[in-house]
């Protein structure tokens, strides 16, 4: 168990967002699970933070899963506060990962008055058992802090929860957003986006993706409708509860999150994501020339072979691709089982409107295409004729696979460029 701020969690201090303004971040480690399944090769952190006016609101919680609070306490703590010394709490979302302590902190707390949602509301009595002290907000609605903190809530259902809202503070526009603009990664020592490297930006941006792809993408079309309603918010940070916090350039992350929305209707990228997998090489032999040949056409390529590769970094790469190809044999007249989770995960996640050259080998019965066809019914996606063979594949196989590989690249390279 961790006591205290360990690896990872830097030191035991509040991060000073602006005037009144800190972050209480821990981070999670990658030995866990994102949602009990989504892996996080390099953790996540959870952003918890202190407006301080006349009075105190905290906004959002953590999780205490291995001793996370301790290190929480510590670092409100470092800013001369106790959670008995909170006035509000104002939740923005309701998952676990944010709210799991609250039962604790309110039993320290309960006089604390909470700020939510009607739907977060009812989510609170069922989660934490705690219908006191509760109130309502409406969109738009303000909480004065006093010397000059006023807090102003909006909602925004399904980002990605349907009672999501995020909280706006006026005097330094700081936008609290919770799980929207957020990024896996822990945060240590490096808090802002101007104080990292280019490489360090580019890393969170890619996270920023992947933890887009995997956790929201599904609820896309709200993403959009937020950050039109946003745009009329004079937003100098964000302030996510996920990842580092953009006060230098927050718009960096708001079209990031604009644009992977938009991947949803297509096109997305102009590049191709291959996802293969292959029981005795059949399949397999082929997936050589689909690199050489979109290599050679000088289109970027992301290979990901099942169940080798990680499910999240597969759907990141697929959601922001306009092409996909799949390489896939027959099992037991079906796709073969790794395949068809990857593509049921792809219909879950809404992984809409690609470009898509399925090949593999029929084995000695077919039944994949079959089944890839029924699986990808409602994704709107637009097949190229399949290269599919029993048993090994001939020279005739890796003619064709070239040739149809050429096509894809064509068409995914009009479709953007029509764009």
């Amino acid at each position: 168990m961790n006591d205290g701020c360990g690896t990872g969690n830097g030191q035991a201090k509040a991060v000073q967002v602006s005037d009144g303004i800190y972050c209480i971040p821990v981070n999670l480690p990658s030995s866990q699970l994102f949602e009990g399944m989504w892996p996080m090769p390099d953790g996540v952190s959870l952003n918890s933070y202190v407006v301080k006016g006349e009075k105190t609101a905290i906004i959002d919680l953590i999780e205490d899963i291995d001793g996370e609070a301790a290190c929480y306490l510590r670092k409100l703590a470092s800013i001369d506060l106790r959670p008995e010394d909170i006035d509000y709490l104002i939740i923005n979302h309701m998952e676990p990962d944010h709210t799991r302590w609250l039962p604790e902190f309110h039993a320290r707390n309960p006089r604390v008055r909470i700020y939510l949602s009607s739907k977060a509301a009812k989510m609170l009595k069922s989660f934490c058992d705690i219908d006191t002290n509760v109130h309502v907000v409406k969109n738009g609605e303000r909480l004065d802090l006093g010397g000059g903190k006023v807090l102003e809530f909006h909602e925004t259902p399904h980002i990605h929860w349907p009672e999501t809202i995020m909280t706006y503070e006026l005097q330094s526009g700081t936008l609290f957003s919770c799980d929207g603009f957020g990024s896996f990664g822990v945060v240590d020592g490096l808090h802002f986006d101007d104080q990292l490297s280019l490489e360090q930006r580019e890393f969170f941006l890619a996270e920023a993706l992947r933890y887009y792809s995997n956790i929201v993408a599904n609820f896309s079309t709200f993403v959009t409708k937020a950050i039109a309603q946003l745009s009329e918010l004079e937003i100098k940070v964000v302030a996510p509860s996920h990842g580092i916090i953009w006060r230098a350039n927050p718009q960096t992350i708001i079209e990031a999150y604009s644009r992977f929305a938009a991947y949803l209707k297509g096109p997305a990228e102009p590049e191709i994501t291959l996802v293969w997998s292959s029981m005795y090489g059949n399949t397999a032999q082929l997936v050589e020339t689909v690199e050489r040949t979109v290599r050679q056409e000088g289109m970027p390529l992301h290979i990901h072979r099942v169940p080798d590769d990680l499910i999240g970094h597969v759907v990141a790469s697929a959601w922001r691709s306009s092409g996909l190809i799949l390489g896939m044999p027959t099992y037991e007249y079906q796709m073969f089982p790794p395949m068809a989770w990857m593509l049921d995960m792809f219909r879950r996640k809404k992984v809409h409107n690609k470009t898509v050259l399925r090949f593999g080998s029929a084995g000695w019965s077919g039944g994949a295409q079959r089944e890839l066809d029924i699986i990808t019914e409602k994704l709107k996606w637009d097949f190229l004729e399949p290269i599919e063979w029993f048993g090994a594949p001939r020279q005739l196989q890796f003619d064709k696979m070239a040739e149809r590989t050429r096509e894809l690249v064509a068409r995914v390279r009009h479709a953007c460029e029509q764009e």
